[in-house]
């Protein structure tokens, strides 16, 4: 009775540690009773914890003697199974390496002990009281969704997707696919680069010296010289000054084109793990395989509409894409966890 009414003077302040690619974000909720009091976030441009991290999560967590630590579960060596029979484990996967977690008593989250000891070292600094997989946020955000008819769901990071087949809440397969490791396997260039025998020179050809245009007399030539009305120190300079525009313009549409052709390439990516997914999905005989017909992306980092055309066009599923802030979602399943 005491340990509760201690409890009640005291915000709980709740911290959640996305790592993405090249940054870390950091996301805080400080929450009484009655729900949210006030939310926080910000981004750090590593992929460990430092000084400035851990001054930002600290300033909250010293406030209050209730504060808990989440992170989302960014190991390759992660995924999911459609059982929790202890007797069907292996038929899926070798988890004598893993530590699992049983979802609603139908299906199980994994992940190898080296990867959480990783993450447990990593963060000793401020302890860690939570480590969520992707999956259990998959099966939350479309909490709406999966358990109705059979479709395949997304959560889609800058590093990894974490793919599942529902159907009425029952987990028929899944597959965590890392970005980086599958880069060479289904790696595309969109540019062809120029070799050498793609160019044939020519070098016989003769030029017609009579299609040449050539000056009649060296007086014209001399004549260049006598024109002394051209300001011609002010035109150099104002050709300098414009040819640097025109470099600048060019130089920021390379950028742009860059940036453009580097998401391209990685949205062509991402559908063709998901298509080798899906075919891993019918040719497995592990798996009771049927069509899927409708997909399902939360997308975590901002996907370009080629992601929707390639499913639509090439694999011909009905694509519906929401926009998932993962911090955001990690808060909502610690908050679960904390009764909140």
């Amino acid at each position: 009775m005491l340990g509760k009414f201690f409890e009640s003077l005291y915000l709980k302040v709740i911290v959640n540690i996305v790592v993405e690619r090249s940054r870390t974000v950091v996301y805080i909720e400080l929450c009484s009773k009655k729900g949210v009091v006030s939310a926080h976030q910000e981004s750090f441009e590593t992929l460990d914890i430092n000084s400035t991290m851990l001054e930002f999560i600290r300033s909250y967590t010293n406030e209050s003697p209730f504060s808990y630590i989440s992170i989302l579960d960014s190991s390759a060596e992660q995924g999911a199974i459609p059982t929790c029979s202890k007797n069907r484990l292996s038929y899926y996967h070798d988890l004598s390496a893993c530590e699992y977690k049983c979802f609603d008593e139908k299906w199980i989250t994994y992940t190898s002990k080296t990867d959480l000891y990783t993450i447990e070292k990593r963060y000793k600094e401020i302890g860690m009281d939570f480590i969520f997989s992707p999956f259990s946020i998959l099966s939350n955000f479309f909490k709406d969704k999966v358990n109705g008819a059979l479709g395949m769901y997304i959560v889609v990071q800058d590093n990894y997707l974490s793919l599942g087949i529902f159907e009425n809440s029952e987990l028929l397969f899944a597959e965590h696919l890392d970005m980086e490791h599958n880069a060479d396997r289904d790696e595309i260039s969109l540019s062809d680069e120029i070799t050498q025998d793609d160019i044939e020179l020519d070098m016989d050809k003769e030029i017609d010296l009579d299609d040449v245009e050539v000056l009649d007399d060296m007086e014209d030539l001399d004549s260049f010289g006598d024109i002394e009305d051209l300001d011609s120190i002010e035109e150099i300079a104002e050709f300098s000054e414009n040819q640097d525009i025109e470099e600048e313009f060019y130089e920021a549409e390379e950028v742009l084109a860059e940036s453009d052709e580097a998401h391209f390439n990685e949205d062509y990516q991402r559908f063709s793990l998901i298509k080798s997914s899906v075919g891993n999905f019918y040719s497995d005989k592990k798996y009771e395989s049927q069509f899927i017909e409708n997909i399902y992306i939360a997308d975590g980092i901002g996907v370009s509409p080629d992601l929707k055309h390639y499913l639509e066009e090439e694999m011909f599923l009905n694509v519906y894409i929401r926009h998932v802030d993962l911090s955001a979602e990690l808060c909502e399943l610690s908050k679960m966890e904390l009764g909140l």
